[in-house]
């Protein structure tokens, strides 16, 4: 089917919206898909050469790492027309072209660029190049993206693409991941700043309250002794 390009969760219109402080009260799982609490048996020695990430970039050296997933993070993406679609991209599948109607969250050119100062930014997806490429393309008009990875960089476990920090080659106490879905890092979810899944609220403000919290982040030393004090809040 053509939506397996892109990843996606279905929309549950009974549940109430919560804020971003609200996911920090709470553990970083959900009914449907629990990842563990603690992520100890997933920690394996990664040989250097497989790395997913090279070296920082001059401009990124000495920043820590955020990892950001994209759909229903940053945007949301569908096959069914959008009127009010900020982009829409062109897909071929089995030969046959295909219009993406993508919306971007609010507040996302605001986040890009402020977090992009901060940190080394990497978007990492389970949906496939061929349609997260050319979103990337348009979305990061601050060009603060050092690295994409998509889904041949996942880890298939138990039928979720989980994306594995310890692979990234980078020192998980200066990594953070924010990403809607906990199974997408379940095997690290001490590095998880959770954020509601996002389909077209125009009062959302999940990623303006993160800016402050990340600027916060970005001073410490190590993230993994400073996130539990935002999970408080």
């Amino acid at each position: 089917m053509a939506d397996s390009i892109i990843t996606q969760v279905k929309r549950d219109e009974s549940k109430k919206k919560k804020s971003i402080f609200g996911f920090f009260c709470c553990c970083f799982q959900t009914p449907d898909t629990p990842p563990p609490r603690t992520n100890r048996k997933f920690h394996q020695s990664v040989p250097e050469e497989d790395f997913l990430l090279g070296p920082q970039t001059p401009r990124s050296v000495g920043k820590k790492t955020l990892v950001l997933d994209l759909d229903e993070t940053l945007v949301h993406s569908s096959f069914k027309p959008i009127s009010n679609a900020d982009f829409i991209i062109p897909v071929e599948i089995e030969e046959q072209l295909h219009q993406v109607y993508v919306l971007k969250r609010p507040g996302v050119d605001q986040f890009m660029k402020r977090v992009g100062e901060c940190f080394e930014i990497v978007v990492f997806t389970a949906s496939l190049a061929k349609y997260a490429d050319p979103v990337l393309d348009l979305l990061d008009k601050h060009k603060v993206v050092s690295i994409r990875l998509f889904r041949e960089a996942c880890s298939n476990h138990k039928g979720n693409y989980v994306k594995d920090l310890n692979r990234l080659g980078r020192d998980l106490k200066k990594t953070i991941i924010i990403d809607n879905s906990p199974a997408s890092y379940m095997f690290n979810p001490e590095n998880a700043v959770p954020i509601e899944s996002w389909f077209d609220d125009e009062n959302d403000t999940e990623l303006l309250d993160l800016i402050p919290i990340l600027e916060e982040l970005a001073r410490c030393e190590n993230v993994l002794e400073e996130l539990p004090k935002y999970q408080q809040r």
